[in-house]
């Protein structure tokens, strides 16, 4: 949902100025601009300036909030798990740009471990398009919090690795279409 029309505040709200990743807050009554929301995340424009707002905070914008995972009490395999995992990946996005962070190649790695019956551990290894972007602790948090609200992991450890340095060719061809890099 991009918006060329402006959507006031509904009431303050904490936000992150992208890309510094700072949290402040807005105010109600401002004049924002949605110019992404992906990933049940918003990025809007107010006076002139990008944030990020998280999904919880919808109803600042006037939108509904949009629902998790839900619970099932069935037990799962590694590997429908593994799908779920990948499933809740795609569904996180950098601020500034529209195509989810398995696409643009910034996840190096995923490793799920079991750690009881039904209860697993996921380990995953990221990166960032840029180095010195402020917005890697919030998109590491995105991550976690995403992959804790699948029912069967218990435990989620999010490390941001630099080595190989991303670049444009880790990126799916999907992608590259998307941003008109092909």
């Amino acid at each position: 949902m991009n918006s060329s029309e402006p959507v006031t505040l509904t009431r303050d709200v904490e936000a992150a100025i992208v890309p510094m990743g700072t949290k402040v807050t807005l105010q109600r009554g401002e004049q924002a601009f949605i110019t992404q929301s992906l990933g049940g995340t918003y990025t809007v424009v107010v006076n002139g300036n990008m944030f990020r707002l998280e999904g919880k905070d919808a109803d600042a914008l006037g939108l509904q909030a949009t629902a998790g995972p839900k619970p099932t009490g069935a037990p799962v395999t590694a590997e429908q798990l593994e799908r779920q995992i990948w499933g809740q990946l795609r569904s996180c996005y950098d601020p500034e740009i529209p195509v989810n962070i398995v696409d643009l190649g910034l996840i190096y790695d995923c490793h799920i471990s079991p750690m009881s019956q039904n209860s697993f551990r996921v380990e995953v290894k990221m990166t960032l398009t840029a180095p010195g972007c402020g917005m890697g602790p919030m998109l590491a948090q995105d991550v976690q919090s995403r992959l804790l609200g699948l029912e069967a992991v218990e435990d989620v450890a999010v490390e941001l690795v630099w080595d190989p340095p991303w670049s444009q060719a880790m990126m799916t061809e999907e992608a590259k279409l998307q941003l008109g890099l092909m």
